[in-house]
């Protein structure tokens, strides 16, 4: 059974998203919210095992972070992990619920919720090979096999291999038909999946993925499930992660500004070792999302932002054109 402290770790959690959960995004994140587990972006094994792994591993305070992996190799999986956990990591996770195109020509990601023997090999060959936790991030089922029979017999294949920790998108996958975007919204969710499987597996740790975007939603599902996972909500707007962290943690709301200006810096760090700006500046672009002023700020940092010269100047030349800074003064106001 996963410890209490993990279990503690698993109550919030940033979903895996590509070309969202970069290194930059985790770590302004990470100012946020300190109790939230961070997942990377998902990284096929090839990438780790005969790319530039050090690129891909790198990160900065991100802790407790979750490393994805997308493959369907064990030892190449094993191997990976290995390199994960050498990385720093606290978690290792493997991608059985992408849909996309990508992932189908190499039979990884959601398609694998159709061998879940492989997975089981996959998952004892990873925890072998490493001491932190390994979990699988799943759909609860592909095309036409999404009844509840399917999603437990892959959950059972699993937990006879000694996996504890799943994180569902409760949802199906359609590998035919629709969109990665569409298979984020179409497909019914069907939350009592994973309620049911809470049931018929005590002492394994069960994290909800799927339609979560609001603090009224994580209210109502706090005494139902053992954490919850967001995505495109907290990147649409972060400083929604912040209000969850209190909400859920009783940690006192940051100062929105302070925050921005940390993570100014450290835009300004990573420049002087030769990082280009738009690839740190486009994680704010959401940043002060409800705010007066928030949709020129927008618009003024992701039209400047891509010009070489500019740097955090164009960040700096966002937050004086659209006064978003005086809005949240007057917020503030008594």
């Amino acid at each position: 059974m996963p410890d209490r402290s993990l279990r503690d770790e698993a109550r919030l959690n940033v979903a895996p998203m590509m070309g969202c959960t970069d290194r930059h995004c985790r770590y302004l994140l990470r100012l946020l919210s300190p109790h939230a587990m961070l997942y990377s972006e998902m990284v096929v094994t090839g990438a780790l095992l005969h790319g530039d792994a050090a690129s891909f591993l790198r990160h900065t305070d991100d802790a407790p972070c979750a490393f994805q992996l997308g493959g369907n190799d064990p030892q190449a999986l094993a191997r990976s992990a290995e390199l994960v956990e050498q990385a720093g990591y606290q978690q290792v996770n493997l991608n059985c619920g992408c849909p996309s195109d990508r992932v189908q020509v190499g039979k990884i990601g959601a398609c694998l919720m159709a061998e879940p023997q492989l997975v089981a090999s996959c998952y004892q060959a990873m925890s072998e090979a490493v001491s932190i936790p390994v979990s699988i991030k799943s759909r609860i089922g592909i095309d036409d096999q999404d009844d509840y029979g399917f999603f437990t017999h892959f959950v059972a294949t699993l937990h006879a291999a000694g996996c504890r920790i799943f994180i569902v998108h409760a949802r199906k996958a359609m590998l035919q038909g629709l969109s990665p975007k569409e298979n984020r919204d179409v497909p019914p969710l069907k939350y009592d999946y994973v309620f049911r499987a809470m049931e018929d597996y005590p002492d394994a740790l069960f994290i909800l993925n799927g339609g979560i975007r609001t603090l009224a939603q994580i209210a109502a599902l706090r005494d139902k499930v053992q954490g919850v996972m967001l995505g495109r909500a907290p990147y649409a707007n972060p400083f929604l992660l912040a209000e969850i962290e209190q909400q859920m943690f009783g940690t006192a709301l940051p100062d929105r500004m302070a925050i921005l200006m940390k993570y100014r810096d450290y835009i300004e760090e990573q420049m002087a070792l030769g990082e280009d700006f738009k690839h740190m500046g486009k994680h704010l672009l959401g940043y002060f999302s409800g705010i007066p002023g928030a949709r020129h700020f927008r618009r003024h940092l992701s039209e400047t932002m891509v010009r070489e010269r500019n740097g955090t100047a164009a960040l700096d030349d966002a937050l004086r054109e659209s006064r978003v800074a005086d809005s949240l003064a007057g917020c503030a106001a008594p």
